[in-house]
């Protein structure tokens, strides 16, 4: 049997892919296999075939903060969205849920039970898992502020792993330097409240992203994260970069740590063209080295 076949043996799997169809930046080349595992005895045979024919890999989520690359990925793409998007409530707060399930969905669900602690992630795009591997986060709170446990697929076995293992800082989570380890799920504690003003706090912080954020463009949330010193934005405010476009990408003018595809025109390359002149410039005026929010993915060293 050939790769393909022995991959359909456990998954939906696309060939010759456009990865612009799933990524929220609408912007991606081609990758060999994007793969949909039907369940967790499943993504175990594809991980381990994967590796036995060292072919390259990436577990993905809604693409809503990533950057792929413009040439073709001769590797696998793994999404879990599909198959691995369960979750479970408890009276007393205690949530179960898959990596593949949307975040939003999820705090949609446990503010209607009455259950806070979520609220931060209403508006993040994305799935459980990238979440996690993220540390996501905004109104000064983070997955690390819920989360007491997490479930990987590692070193040929499913472990947990405690609050204590993750390494959670600002934006960061051991799962970026151990890029082989697959997140299958998770296990958060939220507090009981009043559902009324849960569900308030999150229609008030929806209005304000839709004044705020240029949510009606392709892109992939903040590209920057906040140094000490000032905001990223205001960093790139004083610079005189909001609205500047080089090719289909361009610095929002409604949040200038937004870089949007104008048009559905920009490429890869269009995008990290403006974030490198932002770096460069934020370096020579404010001494101030800026990292990228966005993770890379399929660019070469």
């Amino acid at each position: 049997m050939d790769i393909l076949n022995r991959l359909e043996t456990y998954a939906k799997v696309l060939s010759q892919e456009p990865m612009r169809k799933h990524t929220t930046y609408h912007i991606g080349g081609n990758v060999d296999y994007y793969i949909y595992p039907n369940d967790i005895l499943a993504l175990m045979n594809v991980v381990d075939l994967l590796k036995e024919q060292q072919i390259p890999f990436h577990v993905l989520g809604r693409g809503s903060n990533v950057l792929f690359g413009d040439e073709p990925y001769h590797g696998a793409i793994i999404n879990l969205d599909k198959t691995f998007n369960d979750y479970y409530i408890e009276e007393n707060g205690k949530v179960t849920v898959q990596a593949g399930c949307s975040i939003i969905n999820l705090a949609v669900e446990t503010a209607k039970r009455g259950l806070s602690g979520l609220e931060f992630a209403s508006g993040i795009p994305g799935s459980v898992g990238g979440a996690l591997f993220m540390n996501a986060g905004a109104y000064k709170s983070d997955m690390s502020a819920v989360v007491t446990e997490v479930c990987v697929y590692k070193d040929n076995s499913i472990v947990w792993l405690s609050k204590e293992q993750l390494e959670f800082a600002y934006r960061h989570s051991i799962f970026q330097k151990q890029r082989d380890w697959v997140i299958l799920a998770c296990r958060m504690q939220l507090k009981p409240a009043n559902v009324y003003e849960i569900q308030a706090l999150i229609e008030s912080r929806r209005q304000r992203r839709i004044a705020s954020q240029p949510l009606d463009k392709p892109c992939a949330g903040s590209v920057f994260r906040n140094p000490k010193q000032m905001p990223a934005w205001k960093i790139i405010d004083e610079m005189g970069y909001r609205g500047y476009q080089i090719g289909g990408a361009r610095i929002s003018d409604k949040h200038s740590n937004f870089i949007v595809n104008e048009n559905d025109q920009a490429t890869a390359h269009d995008v990290m063209a403006l974030i490198e002149m932002i770096k460069t410039q934020a370096k020579k005026e404010f001494d101030i080295d800026l990292i990228t929010e966005v993770e890379q993915l399929n660019w070469k060293k």
